[in-house]
């Protein structure tokens, strides 16, 4: 009885970690970077709660507060288009599969403030226009990656 009960709870081990275990070291996905980053709808504003609305819609401040990100306002073609631009090395890391638009976009960045702790996350909105860097993967390739503005 006691190996019956040992097999059946190693089973169910195998089949949990079978289930997790790929959303853990899953790669950045287009989708992800959509969610994060694109608000094609929304011209940049200078509304004070943009940053603590969106944040919470886009689901980043779920289990904790997501310190920067930044949302682009242009369309998804436009974003898109940067990966065909000027390839180098990425900011954030060693890789050299980021792009830098050859012209300025429409972004706003969300920073959270130094006070903030979750679950209050509280951000303040900064709207400007930079170039940015993307890392893009694929084929064709597609944005995964937000990595910089400058």
């Amino acid at each position: 009885m006691g190996l019956e009960k040992s097999l059946i709870l190693f089973s169910l081990l195998v089949l949990v970690l079978g289930w997790v275990q790929p959303s853990l070291g899953r790669k950045p996905s287009v989708q992800d970077f959509k969610r994060q980053h694109m608000d094609p709808d929304s011209p940049p504003n200078s509304r004070p709660t943009y940053c603590n609305q969106m944040m919470k819609r886009r689901g980043m401040t779920k289990g904790s507060c997501k310190r920067v990100n930044t949302f682009l306002h242009e369309s998804w073609a436009t974003v898109k288009a940067i990966c065909s631009q000027r390839q180098m090395t990425c900011k954030t890391s060693s890789r050299n599969n980021c792009h830098k638009s050859s012209s300025t976009l429409h972004i706003t960045d969300c920073r959270l403030k130094g006070s903030s702790k979750y679950p209050n996350c509280d951000y303040t909105t900064t709207n400007s226009q930079k170039h940015i860097i993307i890392a893009c993967e694929g084929n064709p390739l597609v944005p995964v990656h937000f990595d910089a503005s400058v």
